[in-house]
């Protein structure tokens, strides 16, 4: 069992930085593989970017990429997505989520979902 909860989302102008974190629930934290999702208003839930349980391996949407940062600290069972030069499309709720060892962008690969935090970009 894994509780996940975002945090960190907000409004920012298009070009700035905002930093989201995810805490998870329970000692079994570093053997999850760790993602995030986001969905904006009329579209699907689309991946986002994510990270190995070891932290070694990430993988990136095309359209984060060289923007996007994710990371995470397994001692403080917390997952970062550290996200820079935002763009206006990037205006969506951000979900964390948590899954096996296999990187995958297929939601259903993840069990564990936070309840999302709302990040606005202004253009």
């Amino acid at each position: 069992q894994v509780q996940l909860v975002e945090s960190g989302g907000g409004l920012v102008q298009a070009g700035g930085s905002l930093r989201l974190s995810c805490a998870a629930s329970g000692r079994t934290f570093s053997r999850y593989t760790m993602t995030w999702f986001r969905q904006a208003p009329g579209k699907e839930r689309e991946f986002v970017a994510a990270v190995s349980w070891g932290g070694e391996s990430t993988f990136y949407a095309d359209s984060v990429k060289g923007r996007f940062t994710i990371s995470r600290d397994n001692a403080k069972n917390t997952v970062y997505l550290q996200m820079n030069s935002l763009k206006s499309e990037d205006t969506a709720v951000y979900y964390c989520a948590a899954g096996g060892a296999v990187i995958s962008r297929a939601m259903a690969a993840y069990n564990y979902w936070g309840q999302g935090t709302q990040v606005t970009v202004s253009s």
